[in-house]
């Protein structure tokens, strides 16, 4: 009871006990340059405080820079910790990510974490867009550029003509089912139609440079080949009774033994 009441007073007189803050959460640099990130905190964890500083990439992976009073090996020669915070030299596009700021001593321990944006202007995308595809099936349009930072959004254009996110809101798209993501750069036709046919690329921009396009690829929609299906079905079954006739007449003339012949027709039948 009488550590809840004294929470409730630290609360009241706006003080906090252990505590670890920065005034920058957010930090963005360009490429190649420094970066520095700030972590104060209270006086509650004595002269000697102990602070260590974690990373946490775009993909979730997770490290120490400095444990201990001690630089990990793969960050020696880039990363300078000093009192108050942190420092990188020459920035690259692998070093953004959040960098968390742990604090521990005389029994309390506290942490903030800042989100460091390395700015890489996008590039050309690499876009997958097939050539010739037949009616009624889910085809896949990919785009994707991999050095913006922050990552890249992308634009879809049909024949010069940007392709709206929902074409359900726009007279001029709206018999046009396409699924389009802004943001991983696909462009899905979950059931093509011949409508569909038509030059297409993709853009890529981040704000952070020129707006990059990539290549143009024209998309032919076909109607399935019913007529081709049919003769392929007829030429297959010609094929067969030709087989069919020849086994037959080896048989008759005593070519094969009467077992082989019984034991083939009976595959035969049941195919």
């Amino acid at each position: 009871m009488l550590f809840v009441l004294m929470c409730l007073c630290l609360h009241a007189t706006g003080l906090h006990a252990f505590s670890a803050s920065s005034p920058a959460k957010t930090v963005m640099v360009k490429e190649g340059s420094g970066a520095d990130m700030k972590c104060d905190y209270s006086a509650d964890f004595g002269a000697s405080p102990r602070v260590e500083w974690k990373f946490k990439d775009l993909k979730g992976s997770q490290s120490f820079i400095f444990f201990d009073g001690q630089i990990t090996a793969q960050y020696q020669g880039r990363f300078t910790q000093y009192a108050g915070g942190l420092r990188v030299e020459k920035t690259t596009r692998k070093d953004t990510g959040d960098y968390t700021c742990e604090v521990s001593g005389n029994g309390g321990y506290a942490d903030v974490t800042i989100k460091l944006t390395v700015i890489v202007p996008p590039s050309v995308p690499v876009s997958r867009i097939p050539t010739s595809v037949t009616t009624g099936r889910n085809v896949l349009l990919t785009c994707f550029d991999k050095d913006g930072s922050p990552p890249s959004t992308y634009r879809w254009y049909k024949d010069g003509t940007p392709l709206p996110e929902d074409p359900s809101k726009f007279p001029a798209f709206k018999n046009m089912t396409y699924k389009m993501n802004a943001q991983n750069g696909n462009l899905e036709f979950p059931s093509v139609a011949k409508t569909d046919s038509g030059k297409y690329f993709c853009e890529a921009s981040n704000d952070q440079g020129p707006i990059q396009r990539g290549e143009t690829v024209f998309m032919e929609v076909k109607d399935v080949n019913t007529g081709g299906i049919i003769a392929g079905v007829i030429v297959a079954l010609l094929a067969i009774a030709l087989l069919c006739f020849g086994l037959w007449y080896a048989n008759k003339k005593g070519y094969l033994p009467s077992k082989f012949f019984l034991l083939l027709s009976v595959c035969l039948c049941k195919i």
